[in-house]
């Protein structure tokens, strides 16, 4: 049988690389070039992504389509495409309330996703988890790719759970961190602190040095998926204030703002 046409609504460096591992596969990959950047447009050609110029011809030729953007435009990309007839697929870290909104918003045919792990490339180890009533179709398109697709039992909203609980601690911890040297700095004991985390926590320093150079990158992106995880921890009844805070620190790590880290790596 053949493959089914797979649509990009966003093809950045994640979805580049889900598209790629699926083109390797033998599937027909599809994009949309209008009102996209010229660095979107040099992925999407290196990766050998067929462009159908508008997003009205993406959704017309593609039998599934694959969202992956930053969390905070996740729903609005699903209104966006209301009434898509294919399989809807939101890989986007929200909430599982989100993603039943978003299921909503494309109608009946739809896969909650997320994604844990880097970019599937260079023997990286890369997870798509997948729920919904179809999720099996999804998982079926990434065998024998790089992508170890993983089915979690349950409905819309499993899938993104997994996510949520997983960076809750990944990128959570890595706020906390660029927190507690920003405290240390204005308390001006940093130097006594990194004295203290080389003798009981080695491996901390370096640790909190890698959290700064990444929120510094890629911290704008982070805010949104802080927010996503805060309002899963409030709907299951639990205090939400950490991620809220966290969101914060990684709010401040935007390139706009005046920020005060990537921290100084003191040695």
């Amino acid at each position: 049988m053949a493959e089914p046409a797979v649509g990009l609504l966003h093809p950045g460096e994640m979805g580049a690389a889900l598209g790629a591992a699926l083109r390797a596969r033998g599937a027909s990959v599809l994009w949309a070039s209008e009102s996209r950047s010229a660095a979107t447009a040099a992925r999407a050609q290196e990766a050998g992504f067929e462009d159908v110029g508008s997003v009205a011809e993406l959704l017309r030729r593609s039998e599934v389509l694959l969202s992956i953007c930053p969390p905070h435009a996740a729903l609005e990309v699903a209104v966006a495409v209301a009434g898509y007839a294919g399989l809807y697929v939101d890989a986007n870290a929200v909430s599982p309330e989100t993603a039943r909104a978003i299921a909503a918003s494309v109608g009946a045919r739809c896969v909650d996703g997320s994604v844990v792990g880097p970019p599937p490339r260079g023997g990286a180890s890369t997870r798509l988890y997948l729920s919904g009533p179809e999720a099996s179709l999804v998982a079926a398109l990434f065998a024998g790719t790089p992508v170890d697709a993983r089915i979690v039992a349950g409905e819309i909203g499993a899938a993104s759970a997994v996510k949520m609980a997983y960076a809750a601690w990944t990128k959570g911890t890595a706020a906390l961190l660029l927190g507690i040297r920003a405290l240390a700095q204005a308390e001006d004991v940093e130097r006594a602190l990194l004295d203290e985390w080389r003798l009981s926590l080695p491996g901390l320093e370096d640790q909190s040095n890698r959290a700064a150079r990444t929120a510094g990158v890629k911290g704008w992106r982070w805010v949104g998926e802080m927010e996503e995880i805060a309002a899963t921890f409030a709907a299951a009844g639990l205090p939400d204030g950490f991620h809220l805070a966290a969101a914060e620190i990684f709010r401040t790590s935007s390139p706009d703002q005046e920020r005060v880290w990537p921290l100084g790596e003191t040695s």
